[in-house]
């Protein structure tokens, strides 16, 4: 990790081991701006559905994780902030799913051209974080400029239950502590059209695992890569309530987060054939 002059925030204030987080510029003393956007264009899951006005549980969750981590979340699902609002945040957050250029009655689309705004902005440095539904966003025949820039793709899931997430890239921030090898009970994606160009951090071990979806050598479930100058993270993680309040979770988003951000460094080199090398790629 690249060691700057931040302020220091560790994973203590959450009750994790001793992680470090860099936020907020010390000689700046400016808190980075996150926009996390939840437009449901499809299922809406309940961890970002709201009533009325109330921001959905993830949404608060999100935001008490930025107040204690020294970054300022932003919430939204108006879709035409794609038309050039958004560029004037730090790094997007997704959770999405569904095309969102499709209208409904929940919440304003993002115009064609929007996508394609988001598209370049993040092949020219915009920090992209996609949480669990944000591979269900733009699939369907062949491979989605949005899922290319991803990584993968949402292929289904099976009944929620216990299982193992295999680390792979032990040194990649928010990973650090976790052990080889952690379980938690969640609904587990099947992840398919996979990009081999990404740096595979958690593993989904299918081994034992309830439900024919299930039936396929491991695949990648969290990982980070480069597309162009953008760093992309994502994770399979945060269906549950209780996964959203999970040190184990919040640990793995903030430091993804973290590094997408650039605020530290890690080793992205992609190691998918070594990690994942029976997994189905996007080709």
């Amino acid at each position: 990790m690249k060691r700057r002059d931040m302020l220091l925030s560790t994973g203590a204030a959450l009750g994790l081991s001793a992680f470090p987080m860099r936020w907020v510029s010390a000689a700046e003393g400016k808190k980075p701006r996150v926009l996390y956007f939840t437009r449901s264009a499809g299922f809406q899951h309940g961890v970002v559905a709201r009533k009325g006005d109330e921001l959905s549980f993830s949404e608060k969750v999100f935001q008490e994780m930025g107040e204690k981590n020294g970054f300022e979340v932003v919430c939204s699902k108006d879709g035409r902030l794609f038309d050039g609002e958004f560029k004037k945040f730090d790094a997007l957050v997704f959770y999405t799913s569904g095309n969102l250029t499709k209208e409904n009655r929940r919440s304003p689309a993002m115009s064609a051209e929007g996508k394609q705004n988001l598209l370049d902005a993040v092949k020219e440095g915009m920090p992209f974080i996609g949480v669990h539904a944000a591979n269900d966003t733009f699939r369907g025949r062949g491979v989605d400029p949005y899922i290319d820039m991803l990584g993968g793709e949402f292929a289904g899931h099976g009944a929620q239950q216990k299982a193992t997430q295999r680390v792979t890239s032990p040194k990649f921030p928010g990973v650090e502590g976790l052990g080889d090898s952690f379980e938690m009970h969640e609904e587990w994606y099947v992840n398919v059209k996979l990009n081999p160009e990404m740096h595979v951090i958690l593993v989904q071990e299918t081994e034992g695992m309830k439900g024919g979806q299930y039936n396929r050598p491991p695949y990648p479930a969290t990982w980070a890569r480069m597309h162009g100058k953008g760093r992309v993270f994502y994770t399979s993680m945060g269906h549950r309530e209780d996964v959203w309040t999970s040190d184990t979770f919040q640990q793995v988003l903030l430091g993804g987060l973290s590094w997408a951000l650039g605020h530290v460094d890690a080793d992205v080199t992609p190691n998918f054939r070594q990690a994942t090398p029976d997994a189905p790629t996007a080709s």
